[in-house]
């Protein structure tokens, strides 16, 4: 029994939770089922595919750089595929005709290590593998058979995302990535992921509503005929105009592979390039440490690596750290080398080993047997030197020596004082007294710092130990920057010349006197794909000669005229540029290309990706899939594309080719290119400007020299994506892949969230309760559309002539100008702002302030859930197309439909209705401290006043006359374009306090000035001009319905605060700072009369009843409408109309005929008629008509 009652329980419990989550998702739900049925619509109307045209001047040309196919696309892909999405969609509505291609990147390294590396466990660990005990593999545990409520997401590290976030074995990665086990083994072949995840990332960008033309989508790789026989045609260009060469460069380089290993071949260290120092020999004298005995007889130098060889001069000593490990190994020329094994690595690949690649390790010691040894230091002024500790050496960085220069190097001149001034220190290292007994050595006069620049600024800094590194760091800096520039060399064969100058000089003359050599290493860590550390080599290799000076100046005038956005995107173009050399672009592992003149080489990933987008425009004609496996429309072959087919399709002047290939086809092709090249937008994460987007500027001016209007238009960078304010890691587990964000929050809802992530450079957050928080939005604007188009028949129509419709056709037209321009900069951030949120807001409004008139207009509601679906649309289109067809009933798609037109706005307007609402919202916060006054006074609290039903609000046209003076001060004195447009308070007082009609307001002065500053900063400088752009007055009175209705008074007066009796009281208004009075007014004042007045609903089964209202002789129609409203709040949004009975006295005791309609015996009365007089019965009357002590309304 107890068995069966808890089985029960938990099946109730399991259906509750089931009803709750259903519940809960509805909204969510309800946006999934519009998204995929409008996608189907929108694949079957083939409404993205694009086709040229004939007018060129209207086409649009967006792309992303293709994503590399070795995973699935998550929410930071789609971030910047959204730049183009968003912009895309919107040059459509601006009538444009655009094209946005998609495509996939199977190039490089990472796909064949993968496979490869999975291929190894395999055939190790067994399939499926068994790895060794001291990495376990984790047992996913089972699933309830129930999925879990997507709409309280939450990402959690599963026991599996936990231990392959990092793992180091493939098939884990392979897991973690939701496949299969029994899939597995087929990624073995790297055929399997070029089938297996382009597919998926497909359906994926459909589920998102991606406005891609699919038939232009292609794969990478000789595995496409087509495209391969393009990169070739691209090769064979760039080798014809002498841009590719073939010789030994230093590159960054995997030994494991074999290969250079460039930004896309690499685990880690993307963008990390050749840091090059000059390698200084240091030789150790007789007799060697006891460590280094056994190599006695042969020359062994310790090898310091330096940025700074003009310094050598100033040797007093070398470093190294106790505890590193060093290696003694040969070196070409009979010498002995010892340095650290990664250091000698380096070398090793860099020709200055007797084998290329290869170190032989002669012995291994620790920095601690160097100690104290005596060394002779090239170009020092000393003989012999010593081997000294120091805290800073690293391992990870140069070679594990450092040459000590303390006169001009501030952690040199740190250490050896420690050393100097501490026995305890110089015992612990059995560093002799002598050993530390050298002086800095003045080499450099540097301006303002002297001849001993590091002592100069250590002691300026009072850094007393080599452990202060924030300030040794500051320091550096100050020394290096201003010794470099600005230095002039004190000694040598270059005295008095500039450091600057003679630097790479020096460092010629020690390398050819056999003192130095050039060595290079990774600025950072290297991780190749294949998981192996890089070094720097010095390698065979075919190259493009980016830099070269005339291909470099071209590339600089096709930056000039490019479009970036942001003037860091700009200033990082121009500092690649600068640094920019020879780029390895061929190796011979991976997939790819094969170089055409050489194919042992494969073209790499970051190489035959830089003008793929002018394939984009004929692949549709060429192709009939992704693969290139069969041909396309115009029925052409990958063995009829010759290189003089390509010349005439991509150059202007070109004859047409021998070919079979009819020449209408040839033509065909042509005319696609000419019609949409150049690219005019292309958007990407700006850790590429750095590399691939530098070289994709590169490579159009070298392929493309004689046509610039060939070149790129614009590129738009955008910072990386954060989840919830953290970077998105496999180890942290907050990735969402993107077919998980459709689902979790829908599609438009995670647009939106994704537009609202940001616009700059500076890393962008999705925010995943303002995702969950768009849902919620998006469902009820739609349900809100739904409800106002119903009852559209029964808002007001005629002239929209009321304050808040002219307000509200404001904001229209307001939004879509701001709207217009945002996106029109890619700032669709801001544009969301304006276009939606504000919109919203705007909409708001009016039904607040038309709730308390004639209720809203219908031409204007209309109007403006047309626009806001517009102005939507590139953002949320599935929402949009569906409101557009089948709430609105429109024609066509909203995809298509035209930009709003728009007039220039009236900003007056909007800073009156601005000022009106927060004018009420402040006399709504001083209403209730008035009647709630929340203060003691003596310890008693103070008795609440009796709610009032008047207010005077009390304006002033002019600012006194003190405050002119002050705010024409401040106006003079306004420079917006400095960090503090505002002088000091101090300068401000000091100029204002001896004018005279300022002195006696002495103490208002500063907080007057406050107050400006703080309304210039919140509202921009229209706030100095000394008159508002509105008559106060003038909107408080026309907007008096609205006023009582929302402070839930009776009656209000507008009054000069200049004439008010009480200057006290009123002392502070001014211009655009109101001030109000409330007060408890009789009913029936003597000098106004009044009577109790009966309001009967008379249609039938409506919520609204009998009530009883208060009429005063001043009162209009409207006046009592809203006075009803103000009693019954389920009116605050309806149209009401007001009858009088033909026969007061009869009328309301009258039953009206079965088919008589409910107006009958009744007269419908103006919203502005007046109440004139109340005779002595009691009875209202207007217009000389009795109206007895009874009125009808109807709610429509």
């Amino acid at each position: 029994l107890l068995y069966t009652i808890k089985f029960e329980l938990n099946v109730v419990n399991l259906l509750s939770s089931i009803l709750i989550r259903a519940m809960s998702t509805a909204k969510r739900d309800f946006l999934c089922s519009i998204e995929k049925r409008y996608q189907k619509i929108w694949e079957t109307e083939r409404i993205y595919e694009a086709n040229a045209k004939s007018k060129a001047n209207s086409k649009y040309f967006g792309c992303i750089p293709y994503p590399y196919m070795n995973g699935r696309l998550h929410l930071g892909h789609c971030f910047t595929i959204t730049k183009v999405e968003f912009a895309t969609r919107y040059q459509r509505l601006k009538g444009k005709n655009v094209l946005f291609p998609f495509a996939f990147h199977c190039t490089g390294m990472p796909i064949k290590a993968c496979a490869d590396k999975l291929k190894y466990e395999m055939e190790t660990y067994g399939c499926p593998p068994v790895f060794p005990d001291d990495t376990p593999q984790e047992i996913v545990e089972e699933e309830s058979c129930f999925e879990k409520d997507p709409a309280n997401f939450e990402k959690k590290k599963t026991k599996l995302l936990m231990k392959f976030g990092d793992t180091k074995y493939q098939w884990g990665i392979m897991e973690s990535m939701g496949i299969p086990s029994c899939e597995i083994p087929k990624f073995a072949n790297t055929d399997h992921w070029l089938q297996f995840f382009p597919p998926h990332c497909i359906n994926d960008l459909k589920g998102m509503g991606l406005s891609a033309d699919w038939r232009r989508g292609f794969i990478t790789t000789d595995v496409n005929p087509y495209y391969d026989s393009f990169v070739r045609w691209h090769f064979n260009t760039l080798k014809t105009r002498q841009k590719i060469k073939f010789g030994k460069r230093y590159s960054v380089f995997s030994p494991k592979d074999n290969q250079p290993c460039m930004d896309h071949d690499r685990k880690s260290g993307e963008g990390v390039g050749p840091q090059e120092y000059t390698g200084i020999k240091i030789q150790l004298l007789s007799p060697l440490p006891s460590a280094l005995a056994s190599l006695k007889g042969r020359k062994v130098f310790l090898v310091a690596a330096t940025l700074r060889p003009e310094t050598m001069y100033g040797q007093t000593n070398c470093f190294v750290k106790d505890d590193i490990d060093y290696i003694a190994f040969e070196a070409k020329n009979n010498e002995v080398y010892v340095t650290t094994m990664r250091a000698a690595r380096n070398m090793a690949w860099q020709e200055l080993t007797p084998e290329y690649g290869k170190v032989n390790v002669l012995l291994k010691l620790t920095g601690m047997d160097l100690m104290g040894a005596a060394i002779k230091a090239p170009r020092a002024q000393f003989n012999k030197l010593f081997v000294l500790p120091m805290m800073g050496v690293k391992s990870n960085k140069g070679t594990g020596v450092v040459t000590s220069v303390p006169s001009d190097a501030p952690d040199d001149y740190a250490a050896l004082m420690d050393l100097k001034n501490k026995p305890l220190l110089r015992e612990k290292y059995n560093i002799a007294d002598h050993m530390v007994d050298f002086e800095p050595v003045p080499i450099i006069d540097v301006p303002g710092f002297g001849n001993l620049c590091a002592a100069t600024v250590c002691e300026e800094l009072k850094i007393n130990s080599q452990n202060e590194k924030d300030k040794l760091l500051l320091a550096k800096e100050k020394c290096y920057r201003k010794g470099f520039d600005e230095g002039v060399m004190l000694v040598g064969n270059h005295k008095g010349k500039n450091v600057k100058v003679v630097k790479p000089i020096i460092k010629e003359e020690m390398i050819a006197a056999n003192e130095a050599f050039k060595y290079q290493e990774p600025e950072k860590e290297i991780i190749s794909r294949s998981g192996d550390e890089c070094v720097i080599a010095l390698c065979d290799q075919w190259f493009l000669e980016y830099g070269e000076p005339s291909w470099r100046k071209t590339t600089e005038d096709c930056l000039s005229n490019v479009e970036c956005y942001f003037d860091d995107t700009r200033q990082a173009f121009e500092r690649t540029i600068d640094w920019l050399h020879e780029h390895a672009c061929s190796r011979t592992y991976g997939l790819g290309t094969k170089l055409p003149w050489d194919e042992q080489w494969l073209v790499e990933s970051l190489s035959d990706s830089t003008i793929y987008m002018a394939y984009y425009t004929v692949a549709h004609l060429l192709q009939g899939d992704i693969y290139g496996s069969c041909p396309g429309p115009l029925n052409i072959t990958p063995d009829q594309l010759t290189h003089e087919l390509w010349d005439y399709i991509f150059f202007k002047n070109k004859p047409l080719p021998k070919t079979n290939v009819s020449q209408d086809k040839i033509k065909t092709l042509q005319a696609e290119f000419q019609y949409w090249y150049p690219v005019d937008m292309r958007s990407s994460g700006k850790d590429l400007v750095q590399n691939h987007l530098t070289y994709w500027l590169y490579n159009h001016t070298a392929v493309w020299n004689e046509e610039p209007d060939k070149w790129p238009k614009s590129v738009r960078a955008n910072g990386h994506l954060l989840m919830d304010g953290e970077k998105m890691s496999k180890s942290v587990g907050n990735i969402i892949t993107l077919s998980e964000g459709c689902e979790i929050y829908s599609a438009d809802g995670m647009r939106l969230a994704l537009a609202d992530a940001g616009d700059v450079l500076e890393d962008a957050n999705f925010n995943t309760a303002q995702a969950n928080a768009g849902i919620l939005r998006l469902h009820t604007l739609i349900e809100w559309i739904k409800e106002t188009i119903d009852d559209l028949p029964n808002l007001r129509t005629g002239p929209a002539d009321h304050f808040y419709d002219k307000v509200f056709a404001n904001d229209i037209n307001t939004a879509v100008s701001e709207t217009d321009k945002h996106f029109a900069n890619t700032m669709f951030r801001n544009g969301l702002k304006t276009g939606f949120y504000e919109f919203l807001s705007a909409r708001d409004r009016y039904k607040e302030l038309a709730a308390a008139g004639g209720g809203m207009h219908a031409g204007l509601i209309h109007q403006y859930i047309k626009t806001q679906m517009i102005l939507l649309a590139p953002i949320c289109p599935h929402v949009a197309d569906y409101v557009w067809r089948e709430v609105l009933k429109e024609a066509g798609s909203v995809i298509d439909a035209p930009w709003p037109e728009c007039s220039v706005s009236d900003d007056s307007l909007t800073k009156s209705a601005d000022h009106l609402m927060e004018s009420v919202h402040d006399f709504r916060l001083k209403l209730q401290n008035y009647t709630n006054p929340n203060v003691k006074k003596k310890g008693k609290n103070i008795k609440p006043n009796e709610k009032p039903n008047h207010i005077t609000i009390f304006v002033a046209e002019n600012y006194p006359k003190w405050q002119e003076i002050t705010l024409n001060h401040l106006k003079t004195s306004y420079t917006p374009s400095a960090e503090n447009p505002f002088p000091e308070n101090t300068e401000i007082l000091k100029h204002l306090k001896g004018i005279p009609e300022i002195k006696p307001f002495m103490k208002k002065l500063m907080p007057f000035v406050a107050y400006v500053k703080t309304q210039v900063t919140e509202k921009g400088p229209s706030v100095l001009e000394s008159h508002l752009p509105f008559s106060e007055s003038a909107i408080f009175n026309l907007n008096k319905d609205y006023i009582l209705r929302a402070l839930d008074l009776d009656s209000f007066e507008v009054s000069e605060a200049s004439s008010y009796h009480d200057q006290k009281l009123v002392g502070d208004v001014c211009p655009g700072k109101p001030m109000c009075k409330f007060e408890k007014r009789e009913l029936d004042p003597v000098d106004q009369k009044s009577a109790e007045i009966t309001l009967i609903n008379i249609q039938p089964c409506t919520p609204f009843f009998k009530q009883s209202l208060a009429v005063f002789e001043t009162d209009t129609v409207g006046d009592i409408v809203m006075r009803l409203k103000r009693k019954e709040r389920k009116l605050k949004y309806r149209q009401v109309e007001f009858y009088r009975y033909n026969d007061p006295l009869k009328g309301p005791r009258q039953l009206l005929g079965f088919n008589e309609p409910i107006t009958s015996n009744k007269e419908k009365l103006e919203s502005a008629e007046q109440i004139k007089t109340c005779d002595d019965n009691g009875l209202v009357t207007c217009k000389s008509h009795s109206l007895g002590d009874t009125l009808c309304y109807i709610v429509l």
